[in-house]
């Protein structure tokens, strides 16, 4: 924000506030850094296993705060209060969410990765690796193309939904569930 007015970050916030699209296009870059350091911080304070990252936290309070007209804001400092709550309550319904009983309520969560799914270098494990990969194929071939780019090829999410033709969302949903499934049946 160097060389920026805080009295010509006002007039762009109210600007913004009461829908001019030019003002919003220019309001994200100015104050993107300062609202990404808040999210960090905000963050921070949340228990381990926070799937929600700092980017993610600012594109979805931004939206929130700018695109309503009935919003002025007074000065800098009482945008970024406003952005702060927001974030806040963002993190709490995420949370509220993760104890749902839809998301797993109160089950133990474990991160599965490679690694966890107990694979040596024996060749059985190979097999049941092999045939757990059939019975995930039987539901979805997405799934398994997903497992094979990522785990076997080490892929990130962004190179495997690039290489697959989807979005990183559905990446990331495949992938969790195809860990699931193979550490259920590898552990059967």
């Amino acid at each position: 924000m160097e060389g920026t007015n805080p009295h010509q970050v006002t007039m762009i916030l109210n600007a913004a506030a009461s829908g001019d699209q030019e003002s919003s296009a220019r309001l994200l870059p100015l104050l993107y850094e300062e609202l990404r350091r808040l999210a960090r911080s905000l963050m921070a304070s949340t228990p381990p296993g926070n799937t929600l990252q700092a980017t993610a936290l600012v594109h979805e309070a931004y939206l929130r705060l700018v695109p309503h007209e009935e919003l002025s804001w007074n000065n800098r400092g009482h945008f970024f209060g406003a952005a702060a709550q927001a974030m806040r309550r963002i993190l709490v319904e995420q949370a509220r969410r993760k104890k749902s009983g839809k998301h797993g309520g109160d089950l133990e969560r474990i991160d599965l990765d490679a690694a966890s799914l107990g694979l040596n270098s024996l060749p059985g494990d190979f097999l049941d690796l092999d045939m757990a990969l059939d019975e995930l194929a039987l539901l979805s071939q997405r799934k398994v193309d997903v497992v094979l780019m990522r785990f076997l090829t080490g892929l990130t999410i962004d190179e495997t939904a690039a290489a697959l033709g989807v979005s990183t969302t559905t990446v990331e949903g495949d992938w969790r569930f195809a860990r699931a499934f193979l550490y259920k049946r590898l552990h059967e």
